[in-house]
């Protein structure tokens, strides 16, 4: 896999799960990591842990996202940061994972639940892309976690489904809006993965099973599974790919 010694990368919603998993995997393969957080800072401080016990090099961001002034809050506390541990102030990788979700059929979300999975799953995103650009450097990398419910009808979650196609939908625009600059932006669609928000439903062998049964491969992902494709992403190896939804759920769409 391509070699990101030298580069910075920020990745959001880093305290657990995927974010957990790709802040690692970035950090494997030579990056500077900004480890972001919006509440739990132990978890983020166990991430931190988890990559410099490991010889990687990280430091930890805490802001709320969905909020007004979050994009200017998360960046200002990332350009101090970054001065304070020595490193040469820009961004060449930016992974937009923080999420929430909730769950509901049309009739049953509130304006509230749904102006907050916007604000977080979309607006959030936008704004850090428009702020992260003024420090990213040509060649670059934009990382969007879509959804694997972006390319089927999923009723039950229909606010978080709304909020990913427009990550969808920003990823392509944006593509095209910074190919002359040399950067790329990519998405990536998981499906089941095993991570906090998928417990409850992995509680039971049926549950779990059932969750398998989705991919071809029976088994439900593992965080590191999204890792390493958005590693690749990270890396020039993927020069040339650039406004792609990445399926990566196992084929669970076959």
């Amino acid at each position: 896999m391509g070699d990101l010694k030298g580069k910075t990368a920020l990745v959001t919603g880093a305290s657990r799960g995927i974010g957990r998993a790709i802040a690692q995997r970035l950090a494997e393969d030579g990056a500077l990591i900004a480890v972001h957080y919006g509440s739990n800072d132990a978890a983020a401080k166990e991430t931190v842990e988890g990559i410099t016990s490991a010889g990687g090099r990280a430091f930890m961001i805490g802001a709320e996202l969905g909020v007004p002034g979050d994009a200017e809050a998360l960046f200002a506390a990332f350009d101090a940061e970054l001065a304070a541990c020595g490193a040469e102030p820009g961004l060449d990788i930016l992974v937009n994972n923080a999420a929430l979700n909730f769950p509901g059929r049309i009739d049953e979300v509130t304006y509230e639940e749904f102006d907050r999975t916007v604000a977080v799953n979309i607006r959030a995103p936008f704004f850090l892309v428009q702020h992260g650009l003024r420090r990213m450097r040509d060649g670059g990398r934009i990382i969007n976690v879509s959804s694997a419910v972006t390319s089927t009808a999923h009723p039950s979650q229909i606010a978080y489904s709304v909020s990913k196609g427009g990550v969808d939908t920003l990823t392509r625009t944006l593509a095209k809006d910074l190919g002359a600059r040399g950067i790329t932006v990519n998405a990536l669609a998981p499906g089941w993965v095993e991570t906090d928000v998928t417990a409850s439903r992995r509680a039971t062998p049926e549950g779990r099973a059932a969750l398998a049964a989705y991919s071809v491969f029976n088994r439900i992902g593992r965080p590191g599974d999204i890792a390493d494709v958005a590693a690749f992403l990270a890396s020039d190896d993927s020069r040339w790919i650039t406004g792609q939804r990445i399926d990566v759920t196992g084929g669970s769409m076959l």
